[in-house]
């Protein structure tokens, strides 16, 4: 059986924890998109761990972890987070890697940072973590694929054709300096003595492994809103974050995904720029962000403060509806026990009419949010194991959003512990 954990919306939903305990019920955890640029926060028995590349299956001995060809795949960053995780005590996990997964190089680092600087206050808000001119260069099949270390010949001829065209933008463009070929080779001749002992035909594997009836999950990295296609273009991320990509960035048929767990946040909050509807600012958005989370609400990847705003129905349906969510994980709600009262974005006012339905980004930037306000608990939901035993405006508030969204809620968590979750039938 294969299963899909993903994000409904700007990518900091509270994935981590909830994958966590998903891992330990499969055998093969997948993460199929995306590179080291965001993180999965999880607090277990070992301590608290950020992790960026790895998938959230690590903490297991009985699993398998993946990095599949759709991961945009940092080598030395990898390795320094597996030895990160040992050195705390976390027994050496079983990590295999695509064969077709691409190689995100120092330069590609060196770009977006670059480009940030040169678009100034223009930019897309990137954590400068290489990613965008990774997946240009994928799609203009100038990439590095990690079969490609090892052939001699290919790498060299690879490396000398990146160099022509890359010290073109170097020189004219950015005024930086060029990158010299045989350095850039020897980067890939100790990537490739790296990297070694992982690498494996994953799709192959995977097929192997379906046919046993083994338990996957992929996993996804940032939220539906996120996505190149269907997120606010084009303050998006650079790969498609969607459940249905898991297929492709993982190696398998589409149809072998049975289950799309969608994390959805009790509120909002967003890293970087782009249209965010029902943001809200000074110091109510200061005591969101003191109380969210657990320590705060901060990036796990780049400790930028998150922005803050109450939960939004319109993007939360369409990020459930994109991602074709079979259930919904509701995460962070003990968060909101201090609000007498909780507004909740139910609408969008664009050009003097309202609508439920979630807009292009053109669309997006004029939107007013149209809120509701529902009654606050006013009390500390955390410990709470049954669903019936959580006071009645609390069970409101999820059941509005549970029809707002058209989806059911089978988990809520109530708390950043591992075991802080209400499973409950939708």
């Amino acid at each position: 059986m294969v299963r899909a954990i993903v994000g409904a919306n700007w990518g900091d939903e509270g994935k981590g924890k909830i994958t966590d305990m998903l891992a330990k019920e499969s055998d093969i955890i997948v993460r199929f998109q995306g590179g080291s640029n965001a993180g999965h926060t999880i607090i277990n028995n070992y301590g608290k761990f950020a992790l960026h590349l790895l998938p959230s299956g690590v903490f297991y001995d009985h699993t398998t972890s993946i990095i599949g060809n759709g991961v945009a795949l940092n080598i030395p960053y990898l390795i320094q987070e597996i030895h990160s995780i040992v050195e705390k005590g976390v027994p050496k996990p079983r990590i295999l890697v695509s064969d077709r997964a691409q190689v995100l190089m120092p330069y590609h680092v060196l770009f977006d940072t670059y480009e940030e600087a040169r678009l100034a206050g223009k930019s897309f808000g990137s954590t400068k973590s290489g990613i965008a001119p990774f997946y240009a260069d994928k799609y203009a099949k100038i990439g590095i694929q990690v079969s490609e270390l090892f052939d001699e010949t290919v790498i060299r001829e690879k490396v000398e054709r990146i160099c022509e065209t890359k010290n073109v933008l170097l020189e004219h463009l950015y005024h930086k300096p060029l990158l010299d070929p045989e350095e850039l080779l020897d980067t890939c001749h100790q990537y490739r003595d790296m990297i070694e002992p992982y690498v494996c035909d994953v799709s192959s594997y995977l097929y192997d492994a379906i046919r046993e009836g083994k338990t996957i999950l992929l996993e996804g990295q940032l939220g539906s809103l996120k996505d190149t296609d269907h997120g606010i273009y084009p303050m998006v991320t650079s790969s498609s974050t969607l459940a249905a990509y898991g297929a492709i960035g993982a190696g398998i048929p589409p149809y072998e995904i049975k289950d799309i767990i969608t994390v959805v946040k009790a509120y909002s909050s967003a890293v970087g720029a782009g249209a965010f509807v029902s943001e809200i600012f000074g110091e109510e958005a200061d005591e969101l962000r003191r109380r969210g989370g657990d320590g705060g609400e901060f990036g796990a990847t780049t400790g930028r403060p998150r922005r803050m705003g109450w939960f939004d129905a319109v993007a939360t349906r369409y990020g459930c509806r994109i991602q074709g969510a079979t259930e919904v994980a509701f995460t962070v709600l003990d968060v909101l026990g201090y609000l007498d009262e909780i507004p909740v974005c139910v609408g969008y006012e664009i050009d003097g009419e309202v609508t439920k339905d979630f807009p292009a980004t053109v669309k997006l930037e004029k939107a007013k949010p149209v809120l509701t306000t529902l009654p606050g608990w006013k009390c500390d939901i955390r410990g709470i194991r049954k669903y019936e035993e959580l006071p009645e405006k609390c069970r409101n508030y999820i059941e509005f959003v549970e029809k707002e969204i058209g989806v059911p809620i089978t988990m809520v968590s109530n708390g950043p512990g591992r075991d802080d979750i209400i499973m409950r039938q939708g």
